[in-house]
Parts: C-alpha cells; sequence; structure tokens
C-alpha cells in the first residue's frame, strides 16, 4: 500500500486538530490556524492549505476566516475514521492501475488476482474504517491494529 503525502500530511493535520481542539465536537476550542498545524507537523505550509481546502470540501473540517479564525474539525474525531479522510484526498482506498479491482477483467491463469485485489482492499478497508482520528489523536490505537503491528513480521 503506498498512501501519497498528500494522505499522510492531510491525516497528520486533522490528528492535530483533534488533539488541540480535543473530542468534545465540532467548533468546540479554539481554531487552529494553517500555520500552526504545519509547524506542530512539519507541513510544508503551503502545500497544507491546499489540503485544508480539500478537507473542507470533504466535510472532514470547518474554517473560519479572520484574527480569530481558524480549522477545527466538523465531526467529532471519534467520528472520522481515516478511511474517510483518505478517500477525500485521494479518492478510493485501493485501486489496480487506476481501475476498481471489480472492474478489471482477469483470464486464465490469473483470474484469481482479481480475489486478490478485492480482499486486500477489504483488508485495508477493515484497518483504515477501524482507526478513527480520535484514536490517533490519543494514542489509543484499537486492539487489531496494536496486535497486528506487534508482530514483527509486520515491520518488513
Amino acid at each position: 500500500m503506498r498512501l501519497s503525502a498528500r494522505v499522510d500530511y492531510a491525516l497528520r493535520a486533522v490528528a492535530e486538530l483533534a488533539s488541540v481542539t480535543g473530542d468534545a465536537g465540532p467548533g468546540r476550542g479554539r481554531p487552529v490556524t494553517a500555520d500552526q498545524m504545519a509547524r506542530a507537523q512539519e507541513i510544508p505550509p503551503k502545500f497544507l492549505e491546499s489540503i485544508l481546502l480539500q478537507l473542507r470540501r470533504g466535510g472532514i473540517v470547518q474554517a473560519q476566516r479572520g484574527p480569530e479564525g481558524g480549522y477545527w474539525l466538523a465531526r467529532p474525531a471519534g467520528e472520522i475514521s481515516l478511511a474517510e479522510v483518505i478517500r477525500v484526498i485521494d479518492g478510493p482506498l485501493a485501486h489496480v492501475r487506476g481501475h476498481r479491482p471489480e472492474d478489471l477483467g482477469y483470464h486464465g491463469a490469473a483470474r484469481a488476482l482479481q480475489e486478490v485485489w478485492i480482499a486486500l482492499r477489504a483488508s485495508e478497508r477493515e484497518i483504515l474504517e477501524l482507526v478513527t482520528v480520535a484514536d490517533v489523536a490519543g494514542g489509543t490505537l484499537p486492539g487489531r491494529v496494536v496486535e497486528l503491528a506487534a508482530d514483527p513480521r509486520a515491520w518488513t
């Protein structure tokens, strides 16, 4: 699985928002500026601005302009999965050559590959929909994720 820098930065930005504003719900706490997020997460500021625009259009964050302005999560962090953020930024979770696995036509000896790609997508989805922004920001990942990451084979 490859995640773009754009997705990595988006996930880091929403985790930062959750850690600063808490999981009390939208608009709770003080808005966080893009510059504050960029500094805290070492994200190039101009790149972050375009990512935040995508996240706003995708309903993940809300924004307010002005001296008291900034960004906050549109919903409680516990209701926003990592999968949702990834889909807003990069589209569907698993593609093969730019196509959804179920739309591919394999033949003969390679026919089973389609099922492999679909199973891979289901596995990714299982983890990415299980983990929320609140889990990441709070450092309390679901047991299944901790279990998988504890396997030394996962690190190679």
